[in-house]
């Protein structure tokens, strides 16, 4: 099973200083036919204008995964964190029973351009926790979280593994997976083929019943995604 989510099909939202897109149903946008994709609960695209951001909030109970595409986000938290975060790092919030935090593009002349991922956790009203760190920007694939924080991955109260891929211009890379599994693919930039479905930036494609992937960049760009297996 293939299912094409197309960028610009995708529900929106526009206060000004943000300008979002919604893979998923979330906030004012609701698609009866969109609601998430196993535990996969929330895919964001987010362009924050400089000096704006969300005020202190809070979550419980769900795993928040924060991908900077462009510029930088200041984040503080309850739990006394206080970070930077930059192209190339990830972060990872367990919200368990409850933290808050606050999210700001802290350059005065660049925008934020982020990916904000939530999935349902396994594990409730847990001690909330945070993880954050570089991982590497290099050909294939790299575990960003997994259930056991295998290989020096974040881990992820979830029976789900999270892979960063990266392809330089005309190559690919195979994946294998358990027919069991559900995969969402989602597209970064132009170039990504999965199988024959080629993928523009912004797309998202949800997969079962697959059992062996081919992902391609037939392009002259190198080509990023985020893909889940769950």
């Amino acid at each position: 099973m293939f299912e094409l989510r197309k960028a610009n099909e995708r529900g929106s939202a526009n206060f000004g200083w943000l300008n979002a897109k919604h893979t998923f149903s979330f906030g004012h946008y609701y698609d009866v036919n969109h609601m998430g994709f196993g535990p996969l609960r929330v895919i964001n695209e987010d362009r924050i204008k400089p000096e704006g951001g969300f005020a202190t909030h809070g979550h419980e109970n769900m795993e928040i995964l924060t991908v900077v595409l462009s510029g930088a986000i200041a984040h503080k938290d309850s739990m006394g964190q206080s970070k930077k975060l930059v192209p190339g790092e990830y972060q990872l919030m367990s919200a368990g029973a409850g933290v808050q935090h606050s999210e700001f593009n802290p350059s005065s002349n660049e925008e934020l351009h982020l990916l904000q991922i939530w999935i349902q956790p396994n594990v409730f009203n847990g001690e909330p926790s945070y993880q954050q760190k570089p991982f590497p920007q290099e050909q294939g694939f790299v575990d960003i979280a997994t259930p056991t924080a295998s290989e020096g991955s974040f881990l992820i109260k979830q029976n789900a593994v999270i892979k960063q891929l990266i392809l330089e211009p005309n190559t690919q890379q195979s994946l294998s997976i358990e027919l069991s599994n559900k995969i969402f693919v989602q597209s970064i930039n132009d170039g990504l083929s999965v199988g024959e479905r080629e993928l523009s930036s912004g797309d998202g494609l949800k997969i079962a019943k697959e059992s062996e992937l081919l992902f391609s960049n037939n392009s002259s760009e190198k080509v990023k995604a985020i893909v889940f297996i769950m």
